[in-house]
């Protein structure tokens, strides 16, 4: 069961970084600041938001709280980033601090007590708690993305109305045990 969890885990947030790389892929320098009010997030922010997050959280995962005393979150919400390659630079830094924890993941260690905020949470939950934060601003860069192309938007998932085509593809094949994101890549 924990070699199952931990394989579904690595596959869902290499998922989540996947559509946050296809929807920067479909961005332009100034597409990546714009913000549908003033009361709302650029892509950028929400970047710096999750990467922020990331660094945190999983620097010295096992050793210190979650929440480092260099951490400054409200400034997170500044949009800084002069260019989209720096953007991008942080992102796949945000990534890497949380892979290096995730790729040394063994059994024994989903049920040690790491602190979020002096709170304690399993292993585990501490995944599930950042898997989960991360699919939901994950989810916020591609609705952002999709207001600012409208009809030139790439799908990232079953394109609209091919939802009956996908499904007999899949329905075709024997059943079988897989995992969602063993063919993310063909949706």
């Amino acid at each position: 069961m924990n070699k199952n969890y931990i394989e579904s885990i690595q596959k869902q947030f290499a998922y989540y970084k996947s559509l946050g790389d296809k929807t920067f892929d479909q961005l332009n320098a100034s597409e990546i600041h714009w913000q549908p009010n003033e009361n709302s997030n650029s892509i950028a922010i929400i970047v710096k938001h999750i990467v922020g997050n990331m660094l945190s959280r999983w620097t010295n995962f096992y050793t210190e709280d979650g929440e480092k005393n260099w951490r400054h979150r409200d400034k997170e919400f500044e949009d800084t980033y002069a260019t989209k390659d720096e953007m991008i630079k942080d992102w796949e830094k945000g990534w890497n601090s949380l892979f290096n924890i995730i790729s040394a993941l063994k059994p024994e260690n989903l049920s040690q007590i790491v602190y979020i905020r002096n709170e304690g949470h399993s292993v585990i939950e501490a995944i599930n708690r950042q898997l989960c934060h991360y699919s939901y601003h994950i989810g916020q860069l591609v609705y952002i993305a999709k207001l600012i192309k409208d009809n030139s938007w790439t799908s990232l998932s079953i394109p609209k109305n091919k939802s009956s085509i996908y499904n007999k593809s899949k329905f075709q094949k024997e059943k079988h045990r897989g995992h969602f994101t063993d063919n993310f890549e063909n949706l």
